[in-house]
């Protein structure tokens, strides 16, 4: 694997310096801008417990900490690279018990049913194995009326998406149609899909 590829595979799994680089990156520039999109569609409870499914390098858990000043926020990423970055971003929510971010996965999710009322996962369902599993492991913590976010940098409709495919291993780009049958498969209900259709940007939300 060339140094290009080894790169990018860190989008699904950062670690060692490549890792490193790679959550740095994830926190700023595009990524900033696509999920301020992705939350314009959801609305805010000021006093929302929220997990961050995929945290990455922990920005995105900084913007639910400010949509909701009196809750609290989880995250959660396989990658022991992702969990320290995420958590030196929000060093002083966490020291203020407002947050706390773990080591896990998206397949075997480690809280009680029904303990989140928004659960979020930022351009990381591309890697989710089982997807339709790990779905309902997302609406077994949700409580009921709970909701679930998911934003994607690429609706894959555009065939753009395979030469990344190729080079990220497990990597699987999902269509509006595919997404919605998933998420209804796994049980979710008022599902939506939101497309930006110059930029080729996917937001879902569906309700437990």
């Amino acid at each position: 694997m060339g140094l290009l590829s080894k790169f990018f595979n860190n989008t699904r799994k950062p670690e060692g310096f490549l890792g490193r680089m790679m959550v740095n990156g994830m926190n700023g520039g595009g990524h900033a801008r696509l999920a301020e999109w992705g939350l314009s569609f959801m609305p805010t409870k000021a006093d929302a417990d929220v997990l961050d499914v995929g945290c990455g390098g922990g920005a995105n858990i900084a913007r639910h900490l400010k949509r909701c000043p009196q809750g609290t926020v989880t995250g959660i990423d396989y990658s022991p690279v992702s969990v320290q970055k995420s958590q030196q971003v929000n060093a002083r929510a966490i020291a203020a018990g407002r947050c706390r971010v773990l080591e896990g996965s998206a397949a075997a999710l480690p809280f009680e049913e029904g303990r989140f009322d928004l659960v979020s996962a930022f351009e990381t369902v591309y890697f989710w194995p089982t997807i339709e599993e790990c779905f309902r492991g997302v609406k077994r913590v949700l409580k009921e009326g709970g909701h679930f976010l998911i934003v994607n940098e690429d609706d894959g409709l555009t065939g753009k998406n395979e030469k990344w495919e190729k080079m990220i291993e497990g990597m699987h780009t999902y269509t509006p149609d595919e997404l919605q049958r998933h998420l209804a498969t796994a049980g979710f209900h008022d599902i939506t899909v939101h497309t930006d259709p110059q930029r080729h940007w996917l937001c879902a939300s569906a309700t437990k």
